[in-house]
């Protein structure tokens, strides 16, 4: 007779793998989440365009190789389409894409999508929904679409 009993002694036949499954799981999750996320938060096709004031612009670029057109997101999540002489707020992304559209077929937009140019100017204290709504609405219009800044000379540092 022992101090330990021999049921003590036998080694178990088997091994609970339940715990690691479950936690290989929400490794999987957790990965394919940050994949997806990086996905939709870094979109190699948006591309800043530096706005020249009208003096530095070329002499010779020709006014008919592209159409313009200005748009613009404030703080508070309004869109604006910008002209020449006037701003007018636009109701919704669904109203851009309609306002597009009727430019087109009346002609005042070249009917190839790609000679026009939709820039996108962006208050520095606007929310990224409204952002990224207007992004996503003009390219699913079929046109491209580039955020603008203006360069701000009174904040940068003298080297």
């Amino acid at each position: 007779m022992s101090i330990i009993p021999e049921e003590e002694l036998k080694g178990f036949g088997s091994l609970n793998l339940a715990p690691m499954v479950d936690f290989l799981f929400l490794v999987v999750a957790v990965f394919a989440t940050l994949a997806v996320t990086k996905a939709a938060l870094y979109d190699s096709e948006v591309q800043l365009v530096k706005v020249q004031p009208a003096s530095d612009r070329s002499p010779f670029i020709g006014q008919n190789d592209y159409y313009i057109i200005n748009l613009s997101v404030n703080e508070k999540g309004e869109y604006k389409w910008i002209t020449e002489f006037n701003e007018y707020l636009i109701e919704g992304v669904k109203g851009i894409q309609t306002e597009l559209k009727k430019q087109q077929n009346l002609g005042l937009l070249p009917k190839e999508k790609e000679k026009t140019k939709v820039l996108l100017h962006i208050d520095k204290r606007a929310k990224w929904e409204p952002i990224s709504q207007l992004i996503f609405g003009v390219r699913q219009s079929g046109f491209e679409i580039h955020p603008v800044y203006d360069f701000d000379e009174e904040n940068t540092v003298a080297s």
